[in-house]
């Protein structure tokens, strides 16, 4: 049975190629494949061989040359596997010889595909496998699919393949990224969903690359669109002092109506109708709010200076400062680490539509930072964001936060009124942090908010309201439903996309995002830190997350003399974030007994019930009681809680302040 199936198709390959019918390769690219693979690389259809596959010490070699590549394409393929599904798809990254690198797949599949012969280190190049998804696309140089019968090999007619080239930012032909599926059921049609999903990705992951490879570069970011800036459409050119372009993505191209060889080496001004020193003037370190540019050809541009990047952080603008906000412009948001990375871009897409976000993440990893350069990157970036968190205002309090009263509708209320946190933000972005500790009379007032388009003062009567909502929470939204504390319908209205932020000691680009931080503490000045102590910063595990870490840096720069930054100017509990004592504890969890012996600056003493039962959170109200002195309502609002709940937590580490 399997005979005949392979001379049947052999016998239409060899028809097809010679151009003697239509049928299963009628589509040219597939046609030509086919045409290479008798001709070039004398292939036999019908034979049934094992894929050449690189021994271990040779894929290591591969995955080093492309570990950056990897690194980008690991979130985006795990992504990418979610959005299909997960079920009857693997996902796999190549190099540009075909050899696989990377799969993604469900563990229980893992077997189906290795029968198919996509192992790790396999070469699919069309030289050794014929017409197939990988080896097709890097000839090509295209986005395609292979069919089923239209793979040259009689035994790959089971596959189904989509695949997208990785190109790198000088044009040459970087990786290629791959869906293939194993199930019988699976239609050409259905593989136009799977394509578009791959393009995207790939270009996801060549977006990316490009920024990493140019971190020390001038970058111009540019799109037809200002929405689009940030965005993998937009185009990107990166230049040096002099203003010489010296890479552009396909996108730049496609814009500028151009050609690699039309770009490189040539200075911005025979692009943009502006000149050398009114372009620089608009650079900022991390980029800056986009602006409008003119092409040479008259064509109105949106754009974004990226200049002096003295480390690698690609960030996006935070929101403007606005009457009820701060009196300055919030910092910007470092998001350098991929998932969080991804995570953005899919906010913004949504956020446009006016889908509702929800951000998930521990306390203090930066969810008002991450929902304001959401806001500054829409088209309501000149509007107002208004941030209010549920859980620091008093329960009595909250309805005429958000909602505002009339003068005279209660006794204490001002004569004049006041308009709630929901009319500040009309016309812009509302961020309601801790919503799951919105009371729930307030939830259901919300909830009718959010469906009707209208809020109603105390004492007042209805208005028109247009906001977009952004909600966070360090809680389980969906078990505090099933506790009856939170209403579901309010939590399916508010979860349009869940975006869940890592913890700092998950983040992948924790070195950048600490010289982020650093720099904006120093304002301009420029500080050193001895390789030790950065180390020791990078080894700790940072319980306070983005907070935490900013206000150990705020007092390490207050402190530092001659602009340098020591091992022995670091809080105790972080210099010894890197040595162990018994159980892997920290030197200053471990004591006598049940004593905990808190030594240092810090001069005050703990106890556990076990000598160190929670040391990261111990760790984390020690270092900001030190940075603030003890003082209470400082540390509570540093870590997002409240007094009560500090001196609840003060109690349960039994620590108290030395004398």
């Amino acid at each position: 049975m399997q005979s005949n199936h392979l001379s049947r198709h052999a016998q239409q390959v060899h028809t097809v190629a010679h151009g003697q019918a239509g049928g299963a390769g009628s589509d040219p690219s597939i046609a030509r494949s086919w045409l290479r693979c008798l001709e070039d690389y004398h292939l036999d259809p019908s034979v049934i061989a094992a894929p050449v596959v690189l021994e271990h010490g040779r894929l290591l070699e591969s995955r080093e040359r492309l570990r950056q590549v990897l690194k980008i394409a690991d979130t985006e393929m795990t992504s990418l596997h979610q959005q299909l599904s997960g079920a009857g798809h693997a996902v796999l990254l190549t190099d540009a010889r075909g050899v696989i690198l990377n799969c993604v797949t469900a563990p229980s599949e893992r077997r189906i595909f290795e029968r198919a012969g996509l192992w790790l280190g396999a070469d699919w190049s069309e030289a050794r496998e014929g017409t197939n998804g990988i080896g097709t696309c890097l000839v090509e140089r295209q986005a395609l699919t292979i069919h089923q019968n239209e793979h040259f090999r009689g035994r790959h007619t089971g596959l189904t393949c989509s695949a997208s080239p990785v190109f790198d930012p000088h044009g040459e032909l970087l990786a290629v990224l791959d869906v293939s599926s194993a199930r019988p059921d699976v239609s050409r049609q259905s593989q136009f969903h799977t394509m578009a999903l791959v393009n995207l990705s790939a270009k996801m992951i060549e977006s990316c690359y490009f920024l990493r490879h140019f971190e020390q570069q001038w970058l111009l970011r540019f799109h037809l669109q200002a929405e689009s800036v940030g965005l993998f459409s937009e185009g990107l050119l990166a230049f040096d002092g002099d203003g010489r372009i010296c890479a552009a993505n396909q996108s730049a191209l496609n814009l500028l109506g151009t050609i690699r060889g039309g770009v490189l080496g040539k200075p911005l001004e025979m692009f943009f109708a502006c000149n050398h020193d009114e372009l620089f003037s608009r650079a900022m370190p991390n980029g800056s709010a986009a602006w409008p540019l003119y092409t040479r050809d008259g064509r109105q541009v949106f754009a974004s200076l990226r200049g002096q990047a003295r480390a690698p952080v690609w960030a996006v603008p935070a929101g403007l400062p606005q009457p009820q906000a701060r009196a300055q412009a919030m910092p910007s948001v470092c998001l350098l680490d991929p998932a969080l990375q991804s995570g953005f871009h899919r906010a913004v897409r949504v956020f446009e539509r006016d889908v509702p976000l929800l951000l998930s993440g521990e306390t203090g990893c930066g969810k008002e930072a991450f929902a304001q350069a959401v806001h500054q990157a829409s088209q309501r970036c000149g509007k107002p964001f208004v941030a209010v968190n549920c859980a620091s205002i008093p329960e009595s309090l909250i309805e005429s936060e958000l909602f505002g009263y009339r003068g005279g509708s209660f006794t204490g209320a001002r004569k004049e009124g006041m308009r709630g946190k929901l009319l500040q933000a009309d016309g812009g972005t509302l961020l309601l942090d801790e919503i799951g500790d919105m009371p729930l009379a307030l939830q259901t007032r919300l909830l009718r908010v959010l469906e009707e388009r209208q809020v109603v003062p105390i004492g007042g009567g209805p208005q028109a309201v247009d906001v977009r909502i952004v909600s966070a929470t360090h809680r389980d939204l969906l078990e505090r439903v099933q506790q009856g504390t939170f209403r579901e319908d309010l939590y399916y209205r508010l979860n349009g996309l869940e975006v869940a932020l890592p913890a700092v000691r998950e983040r992948s680009d924790k070195s950048q995002l600490l010289d982020f931080l650093l720099r904006q503490e120093a304002q301009g000045q420029v500080i050193e830190i001895e390789p030790s102590a950065r180390q020791a910063l990078l080894d700790f595990a940072w319980p306070g997350n983005v907070r935490q870490m900013r206000n150990v840096l705020r007092t390490l720069v207050a402190l530092c003399d001659n602009s340098y930054i020591g091992l022995a100017d670091l809080p105790a509990v972080v210099r010894a974030a890197g040595a162990s004592v018994g159980a892997d504890l920290p030197r200053e969890c471990v004591g006598s007994g049940n004593k905990l012996d808190i030594a240092g600056p810090f001069a005050g003493q703990a106890r556990s019930h076990n000598g160190c039962l929670d040391h990261a959170e111990c760790q984390a109200l020690l270092c900001v009681l030190e940075a603030n002195r003890w003082h209470m309502t400082r540390v509570a609002e540093h870590l997002g809680i409240s007094r009560n709940t500090l001196y609840r937590k003060l109690r349960k580490h039994g620590i108290a302040r030395g004398v």
